[in-house]
């Protein structure tokens, strides 16, 4: 300790290097991101929210569910998502005669090594679309839950990771649910989101009639990021500063889901983890190095509420995941911005 005066004042207004640093690297992620939403946008019109949940969750290490009628996207977000970061895409369509090996991989005998040979399955991508996910049976279904967890898949005891970055994004119609397997608790839990595409506006329609034909626009759709720029925005996003405060929030958004009366199963700290992960990764898209509340406010629904089982009571009166959320949101008290 110094007694020099000086000393103390240069010490108290020296700049914080590592504070601006985080803020250059924000501002440096701030512009990826949105350069990857706008190369997206060439071929998806009208849909940046739904863009910029899908980046989020690529940047978050999650998995997205699109649960949405036929025609409306969703295999051509997972391409153009693929194309923009250089990545490998791969596409199963799920039907009721689907086994696990034809997902996972299969080992076989090679007789000139005397000795089996892994030949990996289609889930070692980078991004893996599972169409109509719903059409698989259960055993088929579940061939998804170490992988999705883990990153990796055991084949006769031997572990093999997938690449990263790795994301499945899988779909589903609401509609028809003929011939269809519901997607278990456990599955659900593991889709760090789920989004509906929706119809585009007119505007957006007509734009996309009056241009180029979506298959050749995708072939030609240029990479913005490298799977190596990818890996250290999902580095940076992660070691975002988190205020305490927030941490409680957090906490306290999801375990409120759990007493809800509506509910007849809330919430598990996996989807505060979750909410964590993503809400950071919105806060660095935004350019800053810290998270605000509204970035967990912002999230919350996409994240949680397909993680929700309502009462058949409350089904009845037409309430859903999404509206207990908000019903939550509007009661957990948001934490000040001096403690934040």
């Amino acid at each position: 300790m110094t007694d020099n005066p000086a000393a103390h004042r240069a010490a108290n207004h020296a700049p914080n290097h590592a504070a601006v640093d985080a803020d250059a690297l924000a501002a440096r992620f701030a512009q990826m991101f949105a350069a990857l939403a706008q190369n997206i946008e060439r071929v998806i019109r009208g849909k940046r929210e739904k863009i910029d949940l899908a980046l989020v969750c690529l940047l978050s290490e999650g998995h997205l569910l699109v649960e949405d009628v036929p025609g409306v996207g969703k295999t051509t977000l997972a391409r153009a998502l693929s194309a923009s970061v250089e990545a490998q895409w791969a596409r199963v369509q799920f039907t009721p005669d689907l086994l696990p090996s034809d997902i996972t991989g299969v080992s076989i005998f090679n007789q000139a090594q005397n000795a089996f040979e892994f030949h990996s399955g289609p889930i070692f991508a980078n991004l893996v679309v599972a169409d109509e996910i719903n059409r698989g049976s259960p055993k088929t279904q579940s061939a998804l839950l170490e992988v999705m967890e883990e990153r990796r898949v055991t084949v006769e005891g031997t572990a093999h990771p997938v690449p990263r970055p790795f994301m499945v994004i899988a779909t589903q119609n609401p509609v028809d649910m003929d011939g269809t397997y519901p997607l278990p608790e456990a599955q659900l839990d593991r889709f760090l989101m789920r989004i509906s595409m929706g119809y585009p506006d007119h505007q957006a329609e007509v734009a996309v009639l009056a241009g180029m034909p979506t298959g050749r626009m995708l072939d030609r759709l240029p990479p913005v990021a490298g799977r190596e720029d990818v890996a250290r925005m999902i580095e940076f996003a992660s070691r975002l500063h988190v205020a305490g405060p927030l941490y409680d929030y957090v906490v306290r958004v999801v375990a409120a889901t759990r007493e809800h009366p509506d509910l007849r199963l809330g919430a598990s700290p996996r989807a505060s983890l979750a909410l964590l992960r993503a809400a950071r990764v919105r806060a660095a898209a935004a350019g800053r190095s810290f998270l605000v509340p509204e970035d967990v406010k912002a999230l919350a629904v996409p994240v949680i509420a397909h993680r929700l089982i309502v009462t058949p009571e409350a089904e009845l009166r037409g309430r859903t995941g999404a509206d207990v959320v908000n019903d939550v949101l509007a009661q957990v008290p948001t934490p000040q911005a001096a403690a934040v």
